[in-house]
């Protein structure tokens, strides 16, 4: 089919001609389809996985508003969708795409398409369907009464996911504020069978004594969500300062810190294990990882410095989810250097890029220092890194699989790390060890001689280790 419909020179994404005012419009058979994208049926080859996933799995059909960007981009974010959905515990049916200049603020996508859509949903026998977008409580409650199943957007799918995997009691908590938040805006009554509110026997009331002012089920939900999001963030203010404490302890002893940021699934738990021994759980999946975990290591020369594994990021990540992060997410805010780690092999390096930056805007970690590594180049050849460069020349280009160029990445980050200020050349009697001990750990040693008064050292360190150091007479030549 030839397009004709050109972004760049639609009047919602780009310059156009006054004197046209209704710009370039889409195809009429653009309007009145909806594109089937191939691959999106699950593939499940196993009996005994047939057979457990037909009981337990979801049946779904994707449906996405294709409104700007290339035909290559928007199947790349429905292959995306239809991932989550698989993360989720669901078996993927199908999947729609309707071009748009915009979606229908009724119902999404067209109004026309809504009955299509069901047409599809009956025929594949679907139970849900999942839309590649963040619905309005209208939207959501138009498609449902008129598909007649249950419809869920991009934002519920990875809450859902991020409920599954939350293990910790804060990460409990963070994703349950967010998912109470979002709900929030979303209640809707089932049916006059769920109002609260009395009347007389013309209003199906209980009549006398029951007649007054009364609160609908909706009211006592949306009363009840505030009470239980108010626990929440008392409670998660409360794991904030034990945390807090923690940085401050860091930030007293000047002990520098990596965070490893980068797109779901793009290997930032491989490398921290990798890096560090630190036995983290690695899956091949998205979202396995929403516990942060700090891991102490040490550069070649002695000084210590952390590196955390952080929450992955994805496109449109949820903003409820990240104001519901945000606690944890600040471990990248408060870095020395992030680690951005990118997976080689995905089709869209650029496209995570691009939403792992944005995620950091929004958490104020704009003003970090930040190294690219492109991660799993053992599953790509020559012809795909070259564009990688391109994109990144200062990037390094690592496998956390199989160890090729981490020793490379080591010393980028030794490299990168903030190096003390002071330079100081003292001589520390033998029974002030405890000082001997910290200069290795927080500073860098230049030269060490071991005499009979003590031991002198030149290195350099932090301000507050240097006026600690400022009693000892300075060592002679």
């Amino acid at each position: 089919m030839t397009e004709t419909y050109d972004a760049d020179r639609d009047p919602e994404f780009g310059d156009f001609d006054d004197n046209d005012y209704d710009g370039d419009q889409l195809d009429l058979a653009e309007r009145l389809s909806l594109r089937r994208v191939a691959g999106m049926s699950t593939q499940l080859t196993d009996i005994s996985e047939v057979e457990y996933r037909e009981l337990q799995l979801e049946r779904v059909v994707l449906v996405g508003v294709w409104t700007s960007g290339t035909q290559t981009d928007h199947d790349n974010a429905m292959a995306e969708l239809k991932l989550l959905a698989e993360t989720a515990g669901s078996e993927v049916l199908d999947g729609l795409v309707q071009r748009r200049t915009h979606p229908d603020p009724a119902t999404y996508i067209g109004r026309g398409k809504v009955d299509e859509v069901r047409e599809v949903v009956i025929a594949t026998g679907a139970d849900t369907v999942i839309a590649d977008g963040e619905l309005e409580p209208a939207q959501l409650r138009n498609l449902e009464d008129r598909i007649g199943v249950k419809v869920i957007d991009r934002t519920a799918l990875i809450l859902d996911i991020f409920a599954q995997h939350a293990k910790s009691i804060e990460g409990k908590a963070q994703v349950e504020l967010a998912q109470l938040q979002y709900l929030r805006q979303r209640l809707r009554g089932w049916g006059g069978n769920l109002s609260r509110q009395a009347g007389g026997r013309a209003a199906g009331g209980a009549g006398i004594g029951g007649r007054g002012p009364g609160e609908t089920k909706i009211e006592t939900d949306r009363r009840r969500i505030r009470t239980r999001i108010a626990q929440l963030r008392k409670r998660l203010r409360e794991m904030d300062a034990v945390r807090d404490t923690k940085r401050s302890e860091r930030r007293r002893n000047q002990v520098p810190s990596v965070a490893i940021v980068g797109y779901t699934n793009a290997g930032k738990s491989s490398l921290l294990n990798r890096l560090t021994g630190a036995g983290v759980l690695v899956e091949n999946a998205l979202f396995a990882t929403l516990d942060p975990t700090t891991r102490r290591t040490q550069t070649s020369d002695g000084r210590v410095f952390t590196l955390t594994d952080t929450v992955g990021f994805v496109r449109h990540l949820p903003h409820d989810l990240v104001e519901a992060f945000r606690s944890t997410l600040e471990e990248s805010a408060d870095a020395d250097l992030l680690v951005h780690v990118v997976d080689a092999s995905d089709p869209d390096p650029a496209g995570q890029i691009t939403a792992v930056r944005t995620v950091l805007g929004e958490i104020g970690a704009t003003d970090v220092a930040e190294q690219i590594v492109f991660n799993k180049v053992d599953l790509v050849d020559d012809a795909t890194l070259l564009p990688l460069r391109t994109l990144a020349p200062d990037a390094l280009f690592v496998s956390a699989r199989t160890g090729e160029g981490l020793e490379a990445l080591r010393d980028r980050i030794e490299e990168r790390l903030p190096r003390p200020e002071v330079e100081v050349d003292v001589l520390i009697p033998y029974a002030r060890h405890d000082l001997v001990d910290r200069i290795h750990r927080t500073g860098e040693i230049l030269s060490t001689e071991h005499t009979g008064d003590g031991t002198r050292i030149v290195a350099r360190v932090n301000p507050n280790l240097a006026g600690e150091l400022a009693e000892f007479p300075r060592a002679s030549a």
